[in-house]
């Protein structure tokens, strides 16, 4: 779900930005953006569960597996302040490392500007600002 927010931005962030850069094919570009983002975000995820399942299979494999379940089998480790992190950092890194690597795409592809931190990441703040904006009513 966290993902599919993201995604969402990314597709506005690269709107605005290819609007604000004069490029052609506008939607061309949110479409690469977001299509981008959800290859690097299945990716992303295909390789944490790889990573989640290499642990595993050092407690007893397939076979175990078999016999007491899925569930049971790595019941303890995600419990407690240790299991809270891994949650999370298996929750969210898929969507900051694509967002991230699609950031670096639309700085070369898209506003062609320098590689510094600021530009990484401009146009974002005026994206919610305009969201914002959106939500105002008229009076």
């Amino acid at each position: 779900m966290i993902s599919g927010i993201v995604m969402i931005f990314v597709a506005l962030w690269f709107y605005q930005s290819a609007i604000k850069a004069k490029v052609n094919n506008v939607l061309v570009w949110v479409v690469i953006g977001a299509i981008g983002f959800f290859v690097l975000q299945l990716m992303l995820v295909n390789l944490n569960i790889y990573i989640l399942e290499s642990f595993r299979s050092s407690e007893g494999g397939a076979a175990y597996e078999a016999l007491q379940g899925a569930d049971r089998k790595n019941e303890g480790d995600f419990l407690g302040f240790a299991g809270i992190l891994k949650s999370l950092y298996l929750e969210i890194s898929p969507s900051v490392v694509g967002f991230l690597i699609i950031a670096l795409a639309r700085l070369k592809f898209i506003t062609k500007e320098s590689f510094t931190v600021q530009n990484l990441f401009s146009g974002l703040k005026e994206m919610f600002l305009n969201i914002k904006q959106s939500f105002k009513t008229p009076e």
